[in-house]
């Protein structure tokens, strides 16, 4: 099955995708973004409010709530010379500690325009508050295809303080615009809480407050886990075949009582929000099948094609997931800290998720390939009705409600 997956051709999930279908704006009303449903084989068309009332009555829905960071830091040089320092994760360091250095604090970043960065240091400005700050930002090595760059700053502030004064909200780049000052609230979830992605979790940004008091009104159970959005994470497949394709890694943070609220809900329907929030309860299971043959396993990582090797020992998530919760407690653990590359692609079994909310994916994208495991060829269906029916596609556009 693995072989045959990995010669999937990426070009089978394209789509023609005309440049003004994209949303470079939010609605004013978030909840009033239109919303695809595939039901039963049966697509219809409604409003994102109207999303309490097509779930089932005894549905779970699992949101990530991660909140995005002002990763993108703009420095200039005495030349002009404009240089971005794309901030993606702390080097040596966990999300918390970096967050909470206050003087120093290295990271692994994207340089743009990095021909004119070869030596020296970059010095920015910004106000915490009423105090200036000074920022500087030094270039180490190199990381991969990244840098690892030094930040030091004035003033003894956390670096979340520093970034979020310093730095702009990351837009992805097919918006084609720079972040204005309404993207710091609308690329966030009403919900975001733990600071840690570079992209927003995009079909998070249809909720509203009305929207959760309906859901609660209908008695719809809801919990929350967290997955750091990574910059891979819309970047489009540039392979000719998936296999060839590298997935990023991306952290997981999850509690002891999450788990155990989406274990007491098994047999009801669990419906993920956002591919993320697919993808962090899909890993667990995963972890759950490794501990199963390794119960001394020193932490979580779920590696790309983990699902197609391994060995599931016919495990249902709800006894996969009691061997992580028995993992934490020997680990002496309240929240599991994990990563995953996990790559859904068709052929995929979902073991977890029953339907999944999710917004219009770029083509060619590992996030469409994830729609396709669930929804097989469907998806074309749906695509095809959207773009015939003046659908918004991609971060700022509409979304979809999936339920096979």
């Amino acid at each position: 099955m693995l072989d045959e997956l990995k010669h999937i051709p990426i070009a089978d999930y394209d789509y023609p995708l005309p440049d003004n279908r994209i949303a470079r704006y939010p609605l004013a009303q978030r909840d009033q973004s239109k919303l695809l449903s595939l039901r039963r084989d049966t697509i219809g068309e409604h409003h994102f409010s109207d999303l309490p009332a097509l779930l089932p009555q005894d549905a779970m829905l699992v949101f990530n709530d991660t909140k995005v960071i002002h990763a993108r830091l703009l420095f200039q040089k005495a030349t002009g010379a404009v240089i971005e320092v794309f901030c993606l994760e702390p080097y040596q360091l966990s999300l918390s500690e970096a967050f909470e250095q206050r003087e120093h604090c290295p990271w692994v970043c994207m340089v743009g325009n990095n021909k004119r960065w070869r030596e020296g240091d970059l010095c920015g400005h910004c106000m915490v508050g009423d105090t200036p700050c000074t920022l500087t930002a030094t270039r180490r090595d190199a990381e991969g295809h990244a840098w690892v760059v030094d930040f030091h700053w004035t003033g003894g502030y956390s670096f979340a303080e520093v970034i979020e004064n310093a730095g702009v909200i990351p837009l992805p780049p097919y918006l084609g615009r720079d972040a204005e000052e309404s993207d710091a609230t609308r690329y966030q979830t009403v919900y975001a809480h733990h600071e840690g992605s570079v992209a927003a979790p995009t079909a998070g940004l249809h909720f509203t407050p009305e929207v959760f008091a309906d859901l609660e009104a209908r008695g719809i159970a809801t919990e929350y886990l967290t997955l750091h959005v990574g910059a891979g994470t819309f970047k489009p497949v540039s392979t000719d075949t998936i296999g060839e394709h590298k997935m990023h890694v991306e952290k997981i943070f999850v509690t002891e009582e999450n788990l155990q609220h989406i274990v007491t809900h098994a047999g009801h329907p669990l419906i993920a929000v956002g591919t993320t929030s697919v993808r962090t309860l899909e890993s667990l299971y995963w972890f759950g099948v490794q501990l199963q043959e390794q119960p001394s396993l020193e932490s979580m990582h779920v590696s790309q094609w983990d699902p197609y090797e391994l060995n599931d020992h016919g495990l249902d998530y709800v006894n996969a997931y009691a061997n992580v919760l028995q993992w934490m407690r020997r680990q002496g653990i309240t929240t599991l800290h994990g990563e995953t590359q996990l790559m859904i692609a068709p052929g995929y079994r979902y073991r977890v998720i029953n339907g999944l909310v999710t917004n219009f994916h770029q083509p060619k994208s590992t996030l469409l390939l994830l729609v396709s495991a669930l929804i097989g060829d469907r998806w074309r269906d749906c695509y095809s009705y959207a773009l015939d029916h003046d659908f918004r596609f991609l971060s700022y556009g509409d979304s979809c409600f999936f339920m096979p």
